[in-house]
């Protein structure tokens, strides 16, 4: 009887994600295209860096091509970089101003405060935040503010093609944009009556004004997950967001082991919880209903409603990811795979949190949050 019970809530789960959830598992690529209307407004490119020595010259030469009829200018705030960042950004775009960051006051976290640095002063009706790993192609800027232009949109951002080459990118990289559209359905961001509101950092095209609105970066001084803190923020003083994925925009981080991407994820799952312990234990019970059970239950239970509603459940849950390996032109059998992704994402979880409860939360590139 349990074991029936548990497929039956794990089938409907599955039903419901496919059939009420925005559609968040389509994963289509948005076209990032257009012409703004003339005259086109200025913009301001704000790139946080630290210690990108590897991909931000590859990163600056994107910003620089960019194909732009409005006034368009490049601000690079160093955080505290050991590897010459700043001095390879610049060579690979001369035009770009550098600025280097203060010392992190407390209350803040790192990229937020180089934002807050780089975005001082500037009087630009756009900001681009962008990340010091992103390759822009040079049509990119231009379709972003015509996105935003046409549809009346305070912030648009674009989730970019994330690397997949290594063993561990393979595994867990599509699944990394599979749960966060699953938590944040861009539908449902578009929707201005829906209270839902996300956004992805590593591309974010703000208006200005809609910034100064919310009291600019200050607004979001304290939070890790900064990118939806401040599509929040825009969504609930009245403007209108919109989050899309893209196919030609790209980000050149590596993750060449699953420690990594471990960290990566570790670095904000807790925070994603608010830090709950009974939110905790029900993230817990719910990866083990909705991606653990199907399997075991189509393999373990005996003949019967329970392996066949479980097995049923795992057919639905390896239709919905699909589209996310297609989306990251990775092979048709990662899939069906998604309960042991879905377990590794689980440990990554359990281990945010052992982080926070000894003062190490928010650990990122040697330096903790806060």
């Amino acid at each position: 009887m349990w074991l029936t019970m548990i497929a039956a809530l794990s089938l409907a789960i599955w039903l419901y994600l496919l059939l009420a959830r925005g559609g968040f598992w389509r994963m289509r690529a948005d076209a990032c295209t257009g012409t703004p209307g003339a005259p086109a407004p200025s913009v301001t490119a704000v790139v946080p860096a630290r210690n990108e020595a590897d991909v931000v010259g590859c990163s600056m030469t994107s910003l620089a091509a960019q194909q732009y009829a409005g006034e368009f200018r490049i601000i690079l705030v160093d955080d505290a970089s050991e590897d010459g960042t700043a001095a390879i950004a610049q060579r690979a775009a001369p035009e770009l101003r550098v600025i280097t960051a203060r010392p992190l006051p407390p209350g803040w976290t790192g990229k937020v405060w180089a934002m807050a640095e780089g975005v001082r002063g500037v009087t630009s009706d756009y900001l681009l935040l962008t990340d010091a790993d992103i390759v822009h192609p040079p049509e990119h800027l231009a379709g972003l503010v015509t996105r935003a232009q046409e549809g009346g949109y305070d912030l648009v951002s674009y989730m970019v093609r994330l690397q997949c080459g290594s063993l561990a990118e393979q595994a867990l990289i599509p699944a990394f944009v599979f749960f966060f559209f699953l938590l944040y359905p861009p539908a449902w961001i578009r929707d201005p009556r829906h209270a839902t509101a996300g956004a992805a950092g590593g591309c974010l095209l703000i208006r200005r004004a809609a910034l100064e609105r919310i009291g600019g970066i200050e607004r979001i001084r304290g939070e890790l997950i900064d990118d939806c803190a401040l599509a929040r923020a825009v969504k609930e003083s009245g403007g209108d967001v919109w989050l899309g994925l893209s196919g030609t925009a790209v980000s050149l981080r590596q993750y060449g082991t699953f420690g990594e991407i471990g960290q990566m994820i570790s670095r904000s799952a807790y925070t994603q919880l608010q830090y709950s312990v009974w939110l905790l234990l029900g993230t817990v019970v719910g990866l083990a209903v909705t991606y653990l059970a199907p399997p075991v239950l189509t393999l373990a239970a005996p003949r019967g409603a329970a392996a066949g509603m479980g097995a049923l459940a795992w057919l639905l849950m390896t239709a919905a990811y699909w589209p996310a390996v297609r989306y990251s032109t990775r092979n048709w059998f990662w899939a069906p795979l998604l309960p042991l992704i879905a377990l590794f994402y689980l440990y990554a979880t359990l281990r945010s949190a052992v982080a926070h409860w000894r003062g190490r939360g928010g650990m990122w590139k040697g330096r903790a949050a806060g």
